[in-house]
């Protein structure tokens, strides 16, 4: 923590050192953006802009008792949804291309297929989540935040995320129930 807090600071003073954070944190904002976005030019170009914006403004940034990388993932959230609103159309997600990326070039083909239809069954599920519930889904599970870190992404509080956890996973049992039991 107090590396990251020398990095940052060092970056208000010299531009080049922001070149440490871009590298600390670029594969877990282009995740969240790719997870949300799901096509990976357009996941590739939009992390840049998070960075490009987090050095644009990294003079103003203030320590105020939140993570850093809350900072950089409230960036890429405000970006995302400044990208579906001028394409102005639903967030996909191509989970196969997410199952390729976790399974093991070890895994038979029979693996592959279940893996890929269970990922498909999840995204599915996740879909008809809230905008809030699925951000606190992503950042919670697949990027291990903690309450805290995702209370700053989202600028609410910690209850608040909560609350929104509770009613996700409430919600997404009962639709993967749901998918089960249409099979």
């Amino acid at each position: 923590m107090d590396d990251l807090k020398d990095i940052v600071n060092e970056s208000k003073k010299n531009p080049q050192a922001f070149a440490k954070i871009y590298e600390l944190f670029f594969d877990k904002i282009y995740g969240y953006v790719y997870y949300k976005i799901g096509i990976v030019a357009e996941a590739e170009d939009i992390s840049e802009q998070v960075f490009l914006k987090a050095l644009e403004g990294i003079g103003n940034f203030e320590w105020k008792g939140v993570p850093f990388s809350s900072w950089l993932f409230r960036i890429a959230s405000n970006l995302v949804v400044d990208y579906f609103r001028k394409k102005n159309k639903l967030s996909t997600v191509p989970i196969e291309e997410q199952a390729y990326k976790i399974a093991d070039n070890r895994r038979d083909t029979e693996d592959m297929i279940n893996l890929k239809l269970s990922f498909k069954t999840a995204q599915k599920a996740i879909c008809k989540l809230s905008e809030d519930q699925q951000n606190v889904v992503i950042l919670k599970f697949l990027n291990g935040f903690s309450n805290a870190e995702i209370a700053g992404v989202l600028g609410k509080t910690e209850g608040a995320v909560k609350s929104i956890q509770h009613r996700a996973l409430n919600s997404l049992r009962k639709a993967l129930k749901g998918e089960l039991l249409n099979e």
